[in-house]
C-alpha cells in the first residue's frame, strides 16, 4: 500500500494512520481549551456570532501555523530522551508517542468536561517528563531522572510560570491606563444581551480575537506538529528523516562545513581515537543526556561524525540520492553533531572565535536539514485545532465570561486581556519556548477583575489552580504508566 510516497505494509499503514489520528484528535481536544479562549470574548459579548467567530479564529490559526518557523515544536520534542528521539522507529519509540498522544488527551477531556480551562501546554510536557522518567527507570544502564532534559524543561517551566503572572499584571495595568485614557462609558458596561456593542467595540474586539488567534496558531500549534513529524519519520523514514528538498548547495555547504569542524575538534582531542562509528553515537547520546559532561571523547566523537556526515554527503546533489537507511543514518548523525554543539556553544565550551562561529553556522544548516515541517502538516494541525473550536467552544466561553469575575466580563476587560495574551504569546514564539494560552488569558481576566474591583468567584478560581497544580503531576503519571505499559506490550508481541 503506497501511502505519502512510501510503500507500506497493511499492518504499517493502519499504524501510521492510527498515530496521526491520536496526534490530530490531541490537536482537536486542544481546540476545545486554548482556541475556545480566543473566541470567547468576541462570543461573550455578542460582537460574533459563535459559528462566524470560530471560522474567523479558525482562519487565523491556520494563518499562525503557516508562519510559524517550528522552533516551538522541536522545542518541545527537545524534552524527550535522545535515545527515543534517534530511534523513534523502535518499539520503545513508538511507545512513548502513544503514551505521550493517550495521556494528554485522556486530561484534556477530563477537565473540558468540566469546564476548567486547564493548559494542553502543561499536559504534554507533563507527558513527556513521566515518559522519560519512565525510559530512565526501564533501560538498562540509566539514573532515576536523566531521561528528562531538565535544562530544557526548566527554560519551559519558567515560561509557563512566568506567562500568567505576565497576564494577570499586565492586563491589569492597560485596563487602569485605558480607563485613564479612553473616556467612553460604553467601553466599560458589561455586555448587553439582546444586542451586539457598537461598531468600534465591535472592531476592537475582533481586532484581539484575531490576535490572540494567530498567536496561538503560532505557538500552540507547533506542538502537535512536532509530535506528528516524530511519527512520519518514524513509520516513513524514507521520505520525512530529512529533508529531501534541501538544495545542492545547501548539501554541499554541510559537507565543507563538516570538515571544518571536524579537523577543529580534533585539535581539541588530540591522540584521542573512537573505535567505531556507534562508539562516537553511544559518546554524544550520552553527552546530551541532563547529566551529561564534555570530555575528549566528546571532541573526538564529533569529529568522527562529522568526517562520517561528509562522506556521505559529498558529491551528492540531493539528498534523494541517498538510499532510505542512509536518510536514516543520516539524520541520527545530523541530530547527535547539531545537539552536541548547541550544548557546547551553551556552555562555551568553545573559546576560540572561528570555532565558535564555525560550530554556530554548522548547528543552524543540520538544522534545517532535521527541523523542518511540511506544509499539509501545518494546514491538518490548523483544521484540527479549528474543528475542535467548534463542538467544544460553550463550556469554556461561560467560564471565561461569567464565572471567574463575580460581575461579568466587560469590553474593555476583554480587550486588554486579550492583547496582553496575543503579546505574550508572540514574545515567547520569538524565543522558541511553548505557553499556555488558556494560563495567560484566563489570569489576563482576573488581573481586570482585580484592577477594576469587581472581585474574584474564589470557587471558580480554586478549581482552576487545582486544575493548574494536578495538570503536571497527573500527566506525568499517566505518560509514565501507559509508557511502561506500552512498552511492555511490545515487547512482549516480539517488536524491538
Amino acid at each position: 500500500m503506497d501511502i505519502l510516497g512510501e510503500h507500506l505494509s497493511i499492518a504499517s499503514a493502519m499504524f501510521l494512520l492510527l498515530a496521526l489520528g491520536l496526534a490530530l484528535s490531541f490537536e482537536f481536544v486542544n481546540g476545545f481549551h486554548d482556541t475556545a479562549n480566543a473566541v470567547a470574548t468576541v462570543i461573550y459579548t455578542h460582537t460574533l456570532k459563535p459559528m462566524i467567530a470560530v471560522v474567523w479564529s479558525g482562519c487565523w490559526n491556520l494563518i499562525g501555523v503557516l508562519h510559524s518557523t517550528g522552533g516551538v515544536a522541536f522545542g518541545v520534542v527537545a524534552l524527550l530522551p535522545v535515545e527515543l528521539v534517534i530511534h523513534v522507529g523502535s518499539a520503545a519509540g513508538f511507545a512513548m508517542v502513544f503514551a505521550l498522544l493517550i495521556s494528554a488527551i485522556l486530561w484534556n477531556l477530563g477537565t473540558w468536561y468540566f469546564g476548567l480551562p486547564a493548559s494542553s501546554s502543561h499536559t504534554l510536557i507533563g507527558s513527556i517528563m513521566g515518559v522519560g522518567l519512565a525510559n530512565s527507570m526501564m533501560a538498562a544502564g540509566h539514573v532515576f531522572g536523566e531521561g528528562v532534559n531538565w535544562a530544557k524543561a526548566s527554560e519551559v517551566g519558567m515560561s509557563l510560570l512566568v506567562s500568567p503572572i505576565v497576564g494577570f499584571t499586565c492586563s491589569a495595568l492597560l485596563l487602569m491606563l485605558s480607563k485613564a485614557l479612553i473616556k467612553r462609558e460604553d467601553l466599560y458596561r458589561a455586555p448587553d444581551k439582546e444586542k451586539a456593542p457598537p461598531l468600534w467595540i465591535r472592531g476592537l474586539l475582533v481586532l484581539t480575537c484575531t490576535g490572540v488567534s494567530y498567536a496561538h496558531g503560532s505557538n500552540d500549534g507547533q506542538k502537535g506538529m512536532g509530535l506528528v513529524m516524530l511519527i512520519l519519520i518514524g513509520i516513513l523514514p524514507a521520505t520525512y528523516a530529512v529533508d529531501l528538498g534541501t538544495s545542492q548547495a545547501s548539501v554541499q555547504q554541510i559537507a565543507e562545513s563538516a570538515v571544518t569542524i571536524s579537523s577543529r575538534m580534533d585539535q581539541d582531542a588530540p591522540g584521542i581515537a573512537l573505535a567505531g562509528l556507534q562508539t562516537s553515537s553511544d559518546e554524544l547520546s550520552q553527552y546530551l543526556k541532563t547529566t551529561g559532561v564534555a570530555s575528549d571523547l566528546t571532541y573526538a566523537a564529533i569529529g568522527n561524525k562529522c568526517r562520517e556526515i561528509s562522506s556521505m554527503l559529498q558529491g551528492k546533489a540531493s539528498l534523494t540520492e541517498l538510499t532510505e537507511d542512509q536518510r536514516r543514518l543520516l539524520r541520527t548523525n545530523l541530530y547527535l553533531v547539531s545537539e552536541s554543539l548547541g550544548k557546547l556553544l551553551k556552555q562555551k565550551k568553545l573559546t576560540d572565535s572561528a570555532d565558535i562561529a564555525a560550530a554556530a553556522t554548522l548547528h543552524t544548516r543540520m538544522d534545517k536539514v532535521t527541523k523542518f515541517i511540511p506544509l499539509w502538516v501545518k494546514v491538518a494541525v490548523a483544521i484540527a485545532l479549528g474543528l475542535g473550536t467548534m463542538i467544544g467552544w460553550k463550556r469554556i466561553v461561560v467560564t471565561v465570561g461569567e464565572k471567574i469575575g463575580k460581575t461579568h466580563l466587560t469590553y474593555a476587560q476583554g480587550a486588554a486581556a486579550e492583547l496582553v495574551a496575543a503579546g505574550t504569546i508572540l514574545a515567547a514564539d520569538h524565543m522558541n519556548l511553548p505557553v499556555s494560552t488558556t494560563h495567560v488569558l484566563s489570569s489576563g481576566i482576573a488581573g481586570t477583575m482585580a484592577a477594576n474591583r469587581s472581585g474574584l468567584q474564589m470557587d471558580t478560581l480554586r478549581n482552576l489552580l487545582l486544575a493548574w497544580v494536578l495538570t503536571l503531576p497527573v500527566s506525568v503519571l499517566l505518560g509514565a504508566g501507559i509508557f511502561a505499559f506500552g512498552l511492555n506490550v511490545v515487547l512482549r508481541l516480539g517488536l524491538k
